[in-house]
């Protein structure tokens, strides 16, 4: 049974990064907003040695795998990204210690692979990595990448070459680190979802280039670039799950997808991290200007004003009771693509609506610089986005309630 109650242990780590986000997130939010591409040192510093001090990163169980009771690693993961995101969600995603691209190892890879390449999140400097899936011609459409692996039979190397676009951390993890991509490819073009398959590829690896560093709407601290794969060769050994392809199964597409599973929870977290900080604010505004929500009262008795920020609270409270539910099965090793799923719709769904109506509602001191509601306005976009947009999470979410194969429902 889900208990609704936080762990003690998440809420002591809770405790002391919400200092970290008041004292070291907050004050500068604003400076590496308007300094696009500059990177918040101090933080990440900080960060890394805080993550190894509570354990490291990167050690999560995936959805669906066995182990002998449950855990919390999950729900741990989803506060403290609430936590960080409450401080500011484009710097949560520059802090150190495993994003996407671990998420993927840890989801489709060997015992072997997660110690090799996890491990290192462990060490004396920080380490970043990412998930490069989407195409110029492939976005949500994961069956239309073009990327290809080759396997090279006389040096037993994979032949990677490709294009990848709006890669999240990208820069971080292949030039400001030694760290990893994940890259998705396809083994054998004619077999369609059944040919894909994921590759680590480590910094500094002949023919991987970072070409190009996006300009963006918001969370502007975190890098966003593009990739190049020219007869990059890794080693055999870092294809993620196995490299027959079978005709008639997608086992290990939808290996690969269970990284989906572990991480769409965890971007819901995100945004209801900034969802709570701008209803915060806002509350802290209105009572500034003389407006209180009184509670209890019959809806036709309240203000306009009262109303929508009741609303918003629901809405809010709603989503993280959706997040709660699909990490408590992550963490109890459950089968949760729908959960997983409709918790993404609904937190990407919430953050946009609150953060709209919030600057609306707050007028020119809404849409001004001077406070952090516009900013937070512009970052929320991309929990709706990345990670698979909403409609495509709506359409998984209607898949699993109906029954139907991606084939039969589009």
């Amino acid at each position: 049974m889900i208990d609704f109650e936080m762990p003690e242990k998440i809420q002591q780590i809770c405790t002391v990064i919400e200092t970290v986000a008041v004292n070291m997130m907050r004050p500068v939010a604003r400076e590496f907003d308007e300094n696009e591409h500059e990177i918040p040192w101090d933080y990440i510093n900080f960060m890394h040695t805080a993550t190894r001090a509570m354990g490291g990163g990167g050690s999560t169980m995936a959805p669906g795998e066995k182990k002998t009771g449950p855990g919390i690693g999950y729900q741990r993961l989803a506060a403290m990204i609430e936590m960080l995101s409450w401080g500011d969600a484009g710097m949560y995603l520059v802090t150190p210690g495993g994003m996407l691209g671990s998420a993927a190892v840890q989801a489709a890879g060997t015992p072997e692979q997660k110690e090799r390449f996890l491990a290192r999140f462990n060490g004396e400097k920080p380490v970043f990595d990412a998930m490069c899936m989407t195409e110029p011609q492939a976005g949500s459409d994961t069956s239309a990448i073009r990327t290809t692996a080759v396997l090279d039979e006389k040096t037993k190397e994979w032949v990677l070459n490709g294009e990848k676009i709006f890669v999240t951390a990208g820069k971080k993890a292949l030039i400001d680190s030694e760290g990893f991509v994940v890259i998705w490819a396809t083994i054998d073009p004619k077999a369609g979802r059944a040919g894909m398959r994921s590759f680590v590829v480590e910094a500094g690896t002949p023919g991987c280039k970072v070409v190009k560093q996006e300009h963006k709407l918001g969370i502007r601290v975190s890098d966003t670039v593009s990739i190049s794969l020219e007869n990059c060769r890794v080693p055999f050994e870092n294809i993620l799950g196995s490299p027959e392809v079978e005709q008639k199964t997608t086992k290990g597409f939808k290996g690969a997808m269970a990284t989906f599973d572990a991480t769409r929870p965890l971007v819901a977290a995100q945004a209801i991290g900034l969802a709570r900080a701008t209803l915060e604010l806002l509350r802290e505004m209105l009572t500034e200007k003389g407006v209180e929500i009184r509670y209890g009262l019959p809806r036709q008795k309240m203000t306009s004003i009262e109303r929508d920020f009741i609303d918003m609270e629901y809405m809010l409270r709603s989503a993280w009771l959706m997040v709660i539910k699909a990490t408590w099965m992550a963490d109890n090793g459950k089968p949760n693509a729908l959960e997983a799923s409709m918790s993404k719709v609904r937190a990407g769904d919430v953050v946009v609506k609150i953060t709209q109506k919030a600057v609306e509602m707050m007028g020119p001191l809404g849409y001004s610089r001077e406070y952090l509601l516009e900013k937070w306005f512009r970052d929320a976009k991309i929990s709706d986005i990345y990670e698979g947009t909403g409609q495509i999470n709506r359409l998984v979410v209607a898949r699993q309630i109906l029954g139907y194969r991606s084939g039969e429902l589009r």
